[in-house]
């Protein structure tokens, strides 16, 4: 037996014995792995598409993104611009209520400080007057002897303080 140079029977019983398992390969074998070679393509191929499918909706759903982002951008700022005219406007307003409130009690507070004033004054007056009168009373005690004199004179002093007041 001569590896190199096979003999004609044993050529022969090699070639029947691929014929036959060819044979049944061919009958048996072949369908079933052509079968599951197309299954496989298909699902490869329906994969493919889906994939191509969910592609093209990923793209769609980033324009739709883009789109939904710079709308949000535009109301955000519509809403800010919105925000800050309203924040000056309330702040105007605060500030022009707040002087008015200002000059009302600026108003007030002259209004009270004449009527004081004109009440301090009359006080002033009144204490300077009854003092002149105790001063001139212990004055005219001593010269005055009597009483009729000292009304008189009085009534003098009295006349003349209320022309000073007409005056100023």
């Amino acid at each position: 037996m001569n590896l190199i140079t096979p003999d004609f029977g044993l050529l022969f019983w090699m070639v029947v014995i691929f014929g036959l398992v060819f044979f049944l390969l061919a009958k048996f074998g072949f369908p079933i792995i052509t079968d599951m070679v197309d299954q496989r393509s298909a699902k490869i191929q329906q994969s493919l598409k889906d994939a191509d499918e969910i592609e093209a909706r990923m793209a769609k759903w980033k324009v739709e993104q883009a789109q939904m982002l710079e709308q949000t951008r535009r109301e955000q700022s519509a809403i800010l611009k919105e925000a800050t005219e309203t924040k000056a406007k309330i702040v105007a307003d605060a500030k022009q209520q707040a002087k008015e409130e200002a000059d009302k009690l600026l108003a007030e507070a002259k209004l009270q400080i004449a009527a004081e004033k004109e009440s301090a004054l009359r006080d002033v007056r009144k204490e300077i007057a009854l003092l002149s009168v105790e001063v001139a009373q212990k004055v005219l005690r001593r010269e005055l002897s009597d009483e009729g004199s000292q009304r008189a004179f009085l009534d003098k002093l009295v006349d003349e303080a209320g022309q000073a007041d007409i005056r100023s």
